[in-house]
């Protein structure tokens, strides 16, 4: 007869993984009109595009870490899309074969470092600057017109706007970016945060609703 090892899991606390394990974080910046003015920033023509390395990924109920050489930590609600096929030169009308689905994102960014270093790879890359989750729900199953992103800081609303506010919806952003680079299956697209950022300090707790999406929690420490 085999012996029988016995797992016990009494004292093990359940947490969640990311919700994706993307090749690459694909970002959208000022994708909100009043975003981009609240920041005193111009209407970009095209998207603006950036990446967020995927060791910045943290899930759901995962601390943010205030990095100690920074003064001003930024929350940014935003809808995430999962690629769900390889993509390449998509047009915007077939976009829909290649979504898996949606999820929510914060892209977290070190605003002083932002403006210090005058591009944004250091202020938006540090580990734990990218939450998501808490799960992928499937294209089929969301309306994404019919989307709207809320975030709170401690409860309180500092984003609150429908994601038809984009200034270049999810269809336009996978023709465009799907242009110059591959998207592989489980890559992640953050569409772009609408009005109302502002700044995170530790002891805070930050979430990101989008009804019919999820909740997306994470408290903020400092290092």
């Amino acid at each position: 007869m085999e012996p029988r090892i016995a797992f016990c899991f009494e004292n093990v606390e359940p947490r969640l993984l990311p919700s994706c394990r993307p090749s690459k974080i694909v970002c959208v910046g000022r994708n909100y009109l009043e975003h981009a003015k609240e920041l005193g920033n111009p209407v970009p023509s095209e998207p603006l595009i950036f990446l967020k390395p995927p060791s910045s990924l943290i899930a759901s109920g995962e601390p943010i870490v205030y990095p100690a050489i920074s003064e001003f930590l930024s929350y940014e609600g935003e809808l995430g899309v999962v690629i769900g096929k390889r993509a390449r030169r998509v047009k915007a009308a077939d976009v829909n074969q290649y979504i898996f689905g949606y999820t929510c994102v914060n892209d977290v960014t070190a605003r002083d470092l932002q403006k210090k270093d005058g591009q944004w790879s250091r202020a938006k890359g540090f580990d734990t600057f990218c939450p998501v989750g808490p799960w992928v729900v499937p294209h089929a199953e969301v309306d994404v017109e019919r989307l709207r992103i809320r975030t709170l800081v401690d409860g309180e609303v500092k984003q609150d706007a429908p994601i038809h506010d984009m200034i270049f919806p999810v269809p336009v952003l996978i023709e465009h970016i799907t242009r110059f680079m591959t998207l592989e299956p489980g890559d992640l697209i953050a569409t772009g945060t609408p009005p109302g950022v502002g700044s995170m300090v530790a002891g805070n707790v930050v979430r990101v609703e989008i009804e019919g999406v999820g909740v997306l929690v994470n408290p903020v420490v400092r290092e």
